[in-house]
């Protein structure tokens, strides 16, 4: 698990690179991402804008943003295995409203990203688009996440943003994903991520829109993340901040915080809020397990309180926010997988309870 320290706004607070584990780059197969199958044969994608209002080849979102409950909890399924308990889509606990599968791969050209299931998991594509559809059916919207520790992603260009958008449309046609996780970690450049997003969203007007980004990303609306977030903020369906593998962070009242802590997670919330974000685009991000992360798992009740302070004022620790949120959107945990190993805790705490908001 890499530890990478980077500067923090304080001499106190430092911040480490996301624990996430995936396995190794896979072999691409055919590279597909840059095309679409269509009767009479194989038509290569435009711009994403192009396909605005279209029906697409394949099945499509069926559970859009418009459809994400008022409480949402997020859960990221894991397309490798690294210790964690496995599954298929099927497995996944029924508390998540959104599954973000992780992860979608770069290829050599630059913007695009194209997914492969892990052949070691001895998982069809076919079995895989089936079980999206089921879940789809529950009601779930199932997206597919880009990036992760060691996803190199590379949106700098106007070529590379429509090529990000026209392989991420490319992959809800084929698989049927609802929309799109931004989980980049090395590196985001406002401008052009946020004109593939909207390119996106142009073309699939109801794709859900979830963002992860470290805890050093999100402390000004002036970072990278922070501004993108804010620009697409009419569509973005809500930012799910990794609480961990962090540095002590400053909170909206300019006090240090440091992660494992109810304070931690509520300070930070309000930076975001305060920053700009609606209350309804914020979650918070947390480890489901020890196991999960290097640093800054709370135990799934610390989660709950921070949840009731930011909706209610209530279960506060020393921080306690000025106002109120009750539209808060919920919570995100990495990953299904390590819930599952530890006996679905996280889920079955945090998840009815973010149901259960007023």
């Amino acid at each position: 698990m890499r530890t990478t320290h980077l500067p923090s706004p304080t001499p106190e607070a430092v911040v480490a690179r996301s624990g996430r584990l995936r396995s190794p780059l896979r072999p691409l197969v055919g590279l597909l991402a840059s095309a679409a199958l269509a009767v009479g044969g194989l038509v290569a994608l435009g711009p994403a804008a192009a396909h605005a209002g279209s029906t697409p080849d394949g099945p499509g979102p069926r559970v859009g943003a418009s459809q994400v409950p008022a409480h949402a909890v997020t859960g990221y399924w894991q397309n490798f295995d690294n210790g964690a308990t496995v599954q298929t889509l099927a497995e996944v606990q029924d508390e998540y409203d959104i599954i973000a599968v992780a992860f979608a791969d770069a290829t050599g050209t630059p913007g695009q990203v194209d997914f492969a299931l892990d052949p070691d998991l001895g998982y069809s594509d076919q079995q895989f688009k089936d079980d999206i559809a089921a879940k789809q059916a529950a009601g779930k919207s199932v997206i597919v996440s880009v990036g992760g520790e060691k996803g190199a992603v590379s949106v700098n260009s106007d070529a590379s943003a429509d090529t990000f958008a026209d392989s991420i449309v490319g992959l809800m046609d084929e698989y049927g994903f609802d929309g799109v996780d931004i989980d980049l970690e090395n590196g985001l450049d406002a401008t052009y991520m946020t004109k593939a997003l909207e390119s996106i969203h142009a073309a699939r007007g109801d794709a859900v829109v979830t963002m992860a980004p470290q805890t050093i990303d999100m402390q000004s609306p002036q970072n990278e993340y922070f501004k993108t977030a804010l620009n697409i903020k009419s569509f973005l369906t809500v930012v799910n901040m990794q609480y961990y593998n962090s540095g002590s962070m400053l909170g909206c009242d300019g006090q240090v915080y440091s992660s494992g802590t109810v304070d931690f997670l509520t300070a930070l919330a309000c930076v975001q809020i305060e920053g700009g974000l609606d209350p309804s685009q914020v979650g918070i991000g947390t480890p489901a397990s020890p196991s999960a992360a290097g640093s800054g798992y709370v135990d799934p009740g610390v989660v709950t309180d921070a949840l009731d302070c930011l909706a209610e004022g209530t279960g506060c620790g020393s921080f306690t926010p000025d106002e109120q949120w009750p539209g808060i959107r919920g919570a995100m945990t990495w990953s299904t997988a390590w819930d599952a190993s530890a006996g679905n805790a996280w889920s079955g705490t945090v998840g009815p309870h973010v149901h259960a908001l007023p």
